[in-house]
Protein backbone atom coordinates (compact mmCIF):
# COMPACT_ATOMS: atom_id res chain seq x y z
CA UNK A 1 0.00 0.00 0.00
CA UNK A 2 1.17 3.73 -1.23
CA UNK A 3 1.21 4.81 2.79
CA UNK A 4 3.09 2.02 4.31
CA UNK A 5 6.34 2.38 2.68
CA UNK A 6 9.00 1.31 4.39
CA UNK A 7 13.09 2.03 4.57
CA UNK A 8 13.56 -1.34 2.24
CA UNK A 9 11.73 0.15 -0.53
CA UNK A 10 14.31 3.44 -0.62
CA UNK A 11 17.73 3.47 -2.09
CA UNK A 12 20.23 2.96 0.95
CA UNK A 13 21.81 5.85 2.55
CA UNK A 14 22.58 7.16 6.00
CA UNK A 15 19.25 5.36 7.73
CA UNK A 16 19.09 7.81 10.45
CA UNK A 17 19.11 10.98 8.03
CA UNK A 18 16.70 9.06 5.33
CA UNK A 19 13.73 8.13 7.73
CA UNK A 20 13.06 11.60 8.97
CA UNK A 21 13.44 13.24 5.00
CA UNK A 22 11.63 10.22 4.05
CA UNK A 23 8.77 10.99 6.20
CA UNK A 24 8.85 14.61 5.13
CA UNK A 25 8.82 13.88 1.41
CA UNK A 26 5.86 11.76 2.37
CA UNK A 27 4.15 14.56 4.01
CA UNK A 28 4.82 16.93 0.99
CA UNK A 29 2.91 14.44 -1.08
CA UNK A 30 -0.30 14.95 0.38
CA UNK A 31 0.26 18.59 1.03
CA UNK A 32 1.15 18.99 -2.98
CA UNK A 33 -2.26 16.67 -3.54
CA UNK A 34 -4.47 19.04 -1.21
CA UNK A 35 -3.14 21.94 -2.44
CA UNK A 36 -3.53 21.14 -6.11
CA UNK A 37 -7.22 20.23 -5.53
CA UNK A 38 -7.69 23.32 -4.17
CA UNK A 39 -6.08 25.18 -7.35
CA UNK A 40 -7.46 23.08 -10.13
CA UNK A 41 -10.73 22.98 -8.48
CA UNK A 42 -11.55 26.88 -7.24
CA UNK A 43 -8.70 28.81 -8.97
CA UNK A 44 -11.00 31.87 -9.35
CA UNK A 45 -11.32 32.25 -5.49
CA UNK A 46 -7.40 32.09 -5.30
CA UNK A 47 -6.88 34.42 -8.26
CA UNK A 48 -9.79 36.67 -6.71
CA UNK A 49 -7.78 36.89 -3.10
CA UNK A 50 -4.38 37.82 -4.34
CA UNK A 51 -5.88 39.85 -6.97
CA UNK A 52 -4.88 38.27 -9.84
CA UNK A 53 -8.35 37.86 -12.03
CA UNK A 54 -8.08 36.34 -15.40
CA UNK A 55 -4.55 33.93 -14.21
CA UNK A 56 -7.38 31.19 -13.61
CA UNK A 57 -5.80 29.30 -16.04
CA UNK A 58 -2.44 29.28 -14.34
CA UNK A 59 -3.79 28.88 -11.13
CA UNK A 60 -5.47 25.34 -12.67
CA UNK A 61 -2.33 24.04 -14.29
CA UNK A 62 -0.37 25.29 -11.14
CA UNK A 63 -2.63 23.26 -9.48
CA UNK A 64 -2.37 20.47 -12.15
CA UNK A 65 1.38 20.47 -11.89
CA UNK A 66 1.11 19.88 -8.12
CA UNK A 67 -1.47 16.89 -7.82
CA UNK A 68 1.23 14.99 -10.14
CA UNK A 69 4.45 16.27 -8.33
CA UNK A 70 2.26 14.77 -5.10
CA UNK A 71 1.45 11.51 -6.70
CA UNK A 72 4.97 11.27 -7.84
CA UNK A 73 6.26 11.36 -4.29
CA UNK A 74 3.55 9.27 -3.11
CA UNK A 75 4.99 6.33 -5.46
CA UNK A 76 8.36 6.68 -5.60
CA UNK A 77 10.66 4.36 -4.65
CA UNK A 78 12.90 7.58 -4.09
CA UNK A 79 11.29 10.79 -3.80
CA UNK A 80 14.32 12.92 -4.16
CA UNK A 81 13.70 14.00 -7.88
CA UNK A 82 10.08 14.88 -6.82
CA UNK A 83 11.15 16.89 -4.59
CA UNK A 84 12.96 18.75 -6.44
CA UNK A 85 10.25 18.78 -8.47
CA UNK A 86 8.81 20.68 -5.80
CA UNK A 87 11.47 23.36 -5.85
CA UNK A 88 11.15 24.06 -9.30
CA UNK A 89 7.47 24.59 -9.13
CA UNK A 90 7.71 26.96 -6.00
CA UNK A 91 10.20 28.99 -8.04
CA UNK A 92 7.53 29.21 -10.82
CA UNK A 93 4.78 30.00 -8.13
CA UNK A 94 7.26 33.02 -6.47
CA UNK A 95 7.60 34.51 -9.62
CA UNK A 96 4.42 34.16 -10.39
CA UNK A 97 2.80 35.91 -7.48
CA UNK A 98 5.52 38.25 -6.73
CA UNK A 99 5.20 40.94 -9.60
CA UNK A 100 1.93 41.81 -7.72
CA UNK A 101 3.89 43.65 -5.20
CA UNK A 102 4.33 46.64 -7.70
CA UNK A 103 2.66 49.53 -7.52
CA UNK A 104 -0.88 50.21 -5.95
CA UNK A 105 -2.07 46.63 -5.90
CA UNK A 106 -5.45 46.21 -4.19
CA UNK A 107 -4.68 42.62 -2.33
CA UNK A 108 -0.54 43.41 -1.53
CA UNK A 109 -1.83 42.11 1.89
CA UNK A 110 -2.94 39.24 0.52
CA UNK A 111 0.12 38.73 -1.96
CA UNK A 112 2.74 39.53 0.86
CA UNK A 113 0.97 36.74 3.09
CA UNK A 114 0.76 34.51 -0.13
CA UNK A 115 5.13 35.11 -0.47
CA UNK A 116 5.47 34.63 3.13
CA UNK A 117 3.82 31.18 2.81
CA UNK A 118 5.30 30.21 -0.76
CA UNK A 119 9.25 31.54 0.89
CA UNK A 120 8.22 28.71 4.53
CA UNK A 121 7.27 26.03 1.83
CA UNK A 122 10.27 26.54 -0.31
CA UNK A 123 12.46 26.40 2.28
CA UNK A 124 11.42 22.96 3.85
CA UNK A 125 11.21 21.52 0.18
CA UNK A 126 14.82 22.76 0.03
CA UNK A 127 16.03 21.29 3.58
CA UNK A 128 14.18 17.88 2.47
CA UNK A 129 16.08 17.31 -0.87
CA UNK A 130 19.34 18.11 0.50
CA UNK A 131 18.85 15.31 3.61
CA UNK A 132 17.23 13.72 0.91
CA UNK A 133 20.26 13.64 -1.55
CA UNK A 134 22.66 13.76 1.09
CA UNK A 135 21.34 10.73 2.84
CA UNK A 136 21.65 8.58 -0.60
CA UNK A 137 25.03 9.76 -1.29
Amino acid sequence: MAGHRNESHTPQGNGSVRRPAVALARGLDWFSIGLGLAEASVPGVITAWLGMRGQEGIVRTYGVREIANGIGILRAKDPTPWIWGRVAGDVLDLSTVAPHLKGAHPAKDNVVRALASLAGVTIVDVVCGVRLGTASG
